[in-house]
């Protein structure tokens, strides 16, 4: 059965390591014959949560005019979301957590999904550990989310340097699994 699934890659680098493992994991989604959408955030006009609390009560619309509102909707048509960051600071980089702070008036609305966890650092696996726990502390405000996998590389700092490596193939693999 086709899915519907929605990368989020949160990499400001295009072909960085996050972002190439977010298509390796599109390359084995397609093959399997799924429906995917691959958002780079950086590339999106996605502007700070104000804290202005207009979407307190009101479910599904941020007032801010932006691509917000059109990407919540896709994530919650998905059957599958996947959330790909690199690590800064042992944590989420600021484009992950900008997406996940204007989910606010969304959450409710996003159910029933697969989620997946892409994660790429210079360091070793601890900051792993700390940005998985990140990402969780997001998925954890959503109903009956199903966490299918942790795909994550540490020791990888330039762009590429997650080629060859076996993170690479599972997230081939976990796409076509998916």
């Amino acid at each position: 059965m086709s899915k519907k699934i929605i990368l989020i890659s949160a990499s400001p680098r295009k072909g960085g390591n996050s972002d190439f493992l977010c298509d390796e994991f599109m390359r084995g989604a397609l093959e399997a014959g799924h429906n995917v959408e691959k958002i780079r955030v950086s590339e999106k006009d996605i502007r700070y949560c104000t804290g202005c609390c207009a979407c307190v009560g009101k479910q599904g619309a941020c007032v801010q005019k932006d691509d917000v509102n059109s990407i919540m909707a896709r994530v919650i048509g998905a059957d599958v979301i996947v959330l790909a960051t690199p690590v800064y600071f042992h944590s989420i980089n600021a484009q992950m957590k900008t997406f996940i702070d204007r989910a606010c008036p969304f959450y409710s609305m996003i159910s029933n999904k697969d989620v997946y966890f892409i994660i790429s650092a210079a360091g070793g696996s601890g900051v792993i550990e700390s940005t998985v726990k990140s990402l969780r502390q997001f998925t954890e405000c959503l109903s009956h989310i199903t966490e299918k996998a942790v795909i994550s590389i540490t020791g990888v700092w330039d762009v590429g340097g997650v080629k060859g490596t076996k993170a690479v193939k599972e997230a081939y693999e976990a796409g076509k699994k998916a």
